[in-house]
């Protein structure tokens, strides 16, 4: 397979399509969305099409682990440079152990919040099992499978500063902004 090949057919309809479900995971924590997305190597159809969608020629990334393969395809695709560290990135991708603590990712300023990385965590599997997640975009609770929930709970604690996170898994993904709150007894 050639991997520059993968990438949108039908950019404005599709990247929107993609936008759409992005947003919609972020508005609605522990949600999990079905998108369709480009066979990549490297990357889960997911991860690609986040990719695809959220970064350009401004954004740094950082590829870990299986994902640093795809570096050519992001690059050909969006034209996002590659971040030389954590510190550097605004979208770091790859399996959790392969991204490493969060304390080296850019997690805003008081006066700029929004100035923090964003990470894509592929995952072998995402589903509706795991700690009880609360806050805005949850009418109660909800429970989701996540990586570290001692590490997002200590990420949740610096809100409004601190990263967000995407969790892909195939055509899976889900979001887990910095304002949700992980229950300690998951």
């Amino acid at each position: 397979m050639n991997a520059l090949a993968a990438g949108f057919a039908n950019p404005p309809q599709e990247s929107a399509r993609a936008f759409r479900a992005a947003m919609q995971a972020m508005a609605c924590p522990g949600t999990i969305q079905n998108i369709t997305g480009p066979e990549v190597p490297g990357l889960s159809p997911a991860a690609a099409l986040l990719l695809l969608t959220l970064t350009d020629g401004t954004t740094p990334v950082l590829l870990t682990g299986d994902a640093a393969q795809s570096q050519d395809w992001l690059t050909f695709h969006t034209g996002a440079p590659k971040a030389g560290s954590a510190a550097e990135a605004a979208f770091a991708v790859g399996r959790w152990d392969d991204l490493g603590p969060l304390n080296p990712y850019p997690v805003g300023t008081p006066d700029y919040p929004d100035r923090s990385a964003t990470l894509i965590v592929e995952m072998a599997e995402i589903s509706g099992d795991g700690p009880r997640l609360t806050g805005p975009g949850i009418e109660t609770e909800v429970q989701m499978s996540l990586p570290d929930a001692d590490a997002l709970r200590l990420n949740a604690a610096l809100y409004p500063l601190g990263v967000d996170l995407f969790l892909t898994c195939g055509s899976r993904l889900a979001a887990l902004p910095r304002s949700t709150r992980i229950a300690e007894d998951g």
